[in-house]
């Protein structure tokens, strides 16, 4: 089987594996301290292709935008989400909703969808991802937990990481850490072991004000992670994309 990464923009991927479409935390449209930071690979939902399904982490707007995601036709795709998310994601429409606890699974189309461990300060998973042999991780926006490493001995190498980098501090709650940074991302890809990894997560802003007074991150350098990884997991390739740009595993 054949699998394609794309970026959207920020967390948001469409995983393409051999025609079955997955997108992950769709963020389609910005508010006031709220910034992509950079030009959205697809600019709106219903600029999306058909998708098998839509996984969402958490229920932060820069991961759940469901507002904007409205427009998206098919009412019926079916969605798998953190638990306590689909009374949000059926009030915006779509009814197809499973929730999942850590280490559980569900099927989109022929994905099957796997909750992994996460930590962020509200209730989160990340996800594993596979159909026909290949696998995917996706970070979402966890912090470096130990749980993370129980990854690779739950489902042994994977084809592909997709990891949060950008460091994300909270700067009114004395620059509290809620997202794990280059150097720890490296370390996870060390734990993982996939064949490949795609940094995400890393051209967010606040905007000016914002980001002096509430949160404090490492912009725009996904270099910082592409040379920590290869000091930390030399046998994984980094491939930085751009939005828009697909990537062939």
């Amino acid at each position: 089987m054949s699998v394609t990464v794309t970026r959207v923009v920020h967390a948001s991927v469409l995983l393409d594996f051999g025609g079955a479409r997955i997108l992950t935390d769709p963020w389609l449209s910005e508010r006031r301290f709220y910034h992509q930071g950079e030009p959205r690979g697809i600019a709106t939902a219903a600029d999306l292709p058909e998708l098998a399904g839509i996984v969402i982490s958490h229920a932060h707007y820069d991961h759940c935008d469901l507002g904007a995601l409205r427009s998206y036709p098919d009412k019926n795709v079916p969605f798998a989400v953190v638990r306590g998310l689909a009374k949000q994601v059926r009030a915006a429409g779509f009814h197809n909703v499973i929730e999942l606890d850590t280490w559980q699974s569900t099927h989109l189309g022929a994905v099957e969808v796997t909750a992994t461990p996460a930590s962020h300060g509200v209730p989160e998973v990340t996800f594993v991802l596979r159909a026909d042999g290949r696998s995917v991780f996706f970070g979402a926006d966890t912090l470096r937990i130990a749980e993370l490493d129980e990854i690779a001995h739950c489902f042994g190498e994977l084809d592909l990481a997709l990891l949060p980098i950008n460091g994300l501090r909270i700067r009114p709650a004395f620059n509290h850490q809620v997202v794990m940074d280059a150097t720890e991302a490296a370390d996870l890809t060390r734990a993982l072991r996939p064949r490949l990894a795609v940094p995400i997560h890393y051209a967010f802003t606040s905007g000016p004000l914002g980001d002096r007074l509430m949160t404090k991150s490492t912009r725009n350098r996904p270099d910082l992670y592409r040379d920590a990884a290869t000091a930390l997991a030399p046998d994984t390739t980094v491939h930085i994309l751009t939005p828009g740009q697909p990537l062939a595993l």
